[in-house]
């Protein structure tokens, strides 16, 4: 007996890469999954991230993710209704793609921290280091 394939086909590729950004490869999903492994779980708390997402954007990625099977939502107030989201064990694995984003971002981009660092620090950032450009401009 012959095997039929019931997998949706790909949008631009085989490319593992490609739709793994078809699915999370916009601005802000990364940083949604990013908050809820930081233990944010509500609309609000989303909402209220350092990057402040439109809401609209935000109300669009959560349907998004949820739909590509990364977040459940679960209802927590009926009136009105309001609800809490949680990974799912496919979203949690997407934590090991942001840990290599965060060795990326400190060792490439100067001045960049991670949340537990700004936290630790009271909720202020390190100051960034200045740019090859202002350090120039200072020199002169």
């Amino acid at each position: 007996m012959r095997e039929v394939n019931t997998a949706k086909p790909f949008t631009r590729s085989f490319c593992a890469i490609a739709n793994s950004l078809d699915i999370v490869g916009d601005k802000w999903s990364l940083l949604v999954v990013r908050d809820l492994l930081q233990g944010k779980r509500t609309y609000g708390e989303l909402a209220s991230s350092p990057e402040r997402i439109p809401t609209n954007i935000l109300a669009d990625r959560l349907k998004r993710l949820e739909g590509a099977g990364i977040i459940v939502s679960t209802p927590y107030q009926q009136h009105p209704v309001r609800y809490a989201y949680t990974l799912t064990p496919k979203g949690r694995d997407l934590g090991g793609v942001l840990l290599a984003f965060v060795r990326w971002g400190k060792q490439h981009i100067p001045g960049t921290v991670t949340l537990n660092e700004v936290s630790a620090n009271g909720g202020a950032a390190a100051s960034p280091t200045p740019s090859r450009r202002t350090r120039a401009k200072r020199a002169e």
